[in-house]
């Protein structure tokens, strides 16, 4: 995608409410930024802190409509078809997409059913759904369409169908040491559903489509760009974007509650930073998985998992599980508790504020990958069905390192990024004018 131009000039004279699609406070510094005219196939982003505010696609509905529709149609030919098939001692096991939850709800295990379902089935499912009737104009009641609009961008961080085909092909090299493995009709279609949603939502901006649903509040007040929100006694829509009047604590677009700064962030970050920890350390020491060999049953914690692989020659792969399942989770906890420390801190300069910043979106990406070992399991679980032969179960480390990686995704939402650029914001007089690159 193809970058405007910087431009660095203070606008210090006022601005007024029927300008504010003009405008953005950014949502991870809280700038005001001035929107420059955007080309076709050009992004605008922060000058303070280089987050990307708004994108202009070609076929800004034609396009995420396309691809959106494609991706639904990939997904009901993947659930209709086998998915993978596995052979041992002459012994032909093969499953379905569908079938993965249906096996764990018989085994009892329904939680770990469920988030398959809710993670890698039904949530996205929604969000292209959701893109097709927004995207589309399609006639519905206001109320409605602000709704999804709302839970579209609240679910697309928890779509991880990109992460469950990750832990597919970590599955094929786990089993190919057992039997022959095979792909099935559906496989290639699910690996075109999980391109083609990635697709989707890049093409669909939130800035561009919130006001398509409805028009901005104006702004009734002077403002500055190059300024911070806070300091001018204004704030940002965390759903919509719509800046509005610090005091205003209902978004009059998309009715969501808000204040300056995430209520009690840093209370809420710590409390569920800390659960998590609690959960971590019998997560990594409780067997995640169990296999069941010719009677002989062989419990597997996630350590085991890498040490096996690692001996058996597959480093790429041991090596992928270990920073998924392992580094990360660690990694991500003391990040999350280092910006919570941060924010505390007082004579902050700029450069610890860009550091922060850095760190606060390597944590807001990685953190959901960790969730390969679970879908990794789900899928062993769902496919090594062969009696006394060979079987495979969950076990409850599984569901415990689930609700770990789920639980530091919170607390990354939760904490709020703007903690880290005010106490930088009250020193800096003058702030470049934010028209992208």
């Amino acid at each position: 995608m193809v970058c405007s131009h910087d431009n660095h000039q203070q606008h210090s004279h006022s601005l007024h409410g029927e300008q504010q699609d003009g405008l953005i406070l950014c949502p991870q510094c809280d700038m005001l930024v001035a929107m420059p005219p955007l080309a076709y196939g050009s992004k605008a982003v922060c000058p303070r802190c280089k987050t990307q505010l708004s994108a202009r696609w070609n076929e800004p509905r034609k396009r995420p409509i396309g691809y959106a529709l494609s991706a639904l149609f990939m997904l009901l030919v993947s659930n209709l078809f086998p998915f993978v098939n596995m052979r041992v001692a002459g012994i032909v096991s093969e499953i379905k997409l569908i079938q993965i939850p249906e096996v764990m709800v018989a085994e009892d295990y329904a939680s770990m059913a469920t988030l398959f379902m809710v993670f890698v089935q039904l949530i996205p499912a929604f969000c292209m759904l959701a893109i097709i009737l927004l995207c589309g104009r399609v006639r519905l009641p206001q109320g409605l369409k602000v709704w999804m609009a709302k839970v579209l961008f609240q679910f697309k961080t928890w779509c991880m169908v990109e992460i469950f085909l990750a832990g597919v092909l970590v599955s094929f090299v786990k089993l190919m040491a057992y039997g022959d493995i095979g792909i099935g009709t559906s496989f290639i279609p699910y690996c075109l559903f999980c391109l083609l949603q990635v697709r989707a939502f890049q093409c669909v901006d939130r800035r561009w489509l919130w006001r398509d649903i409805a028009a901005a509040p104006p702004i009734e007040q002077p403002v500055t760009v190059g300024t911070t929100g806070m300091r001018q006694g204004l704030r940002s829509c965390r759903c919509c974007t719509a800046i509005l009047p610090a005091e205003q604590l209902r978004c009059p677009r998309c009715h969501s509650h808000g204040h300056v700064r995430r209520h009690n962030s840093l209370q809420w970050t710590m409390a569920l930073l800390i659960t998590s920890f609690i959960l971590y350390i019998p997560a990594m020491l409780l067997p995640i998985m169990v296999t069941e060999a010719l009677g002989n049953k062989m419990p597997s914690t996630v350590m085991a998992g890498v040490i096996l692989l690692w001996s058996d020659g597959s480093y790429p792969v041991a090596m992928v599980i270990f920073i998924a399942s392992i580094m990360v989770p660690s990694l991500k906890m003391l990040a999350i508790g280092w910006l919570c420390w941060d924010a505390n801190v007082k004579g902050k300069q700029r450069a610890d504020s860009e550091r922060m910043h850095l760190i606060y979106e390597v944590v807001e990406f990685v953190g959901r990958w960790s969730m390969i070992d679970v879908f990794v399991i789900a899928v062993l679980s769902a496919l090594v069905r062969m009696g006394q032969l060979m079987s495979i179960y969950p076990a409850t480390g599984a569901l415990l390192f689930a609700l770990v990686v789920i639980l530091t995704m919170f607390a990354a939402m939760t904490f709020d990024p703007r903690l880290s650029w005010d106490r930088v914001s009250e020193t800096i007089k003058k702030e470049p004018q934010g028209d992208g690159k």
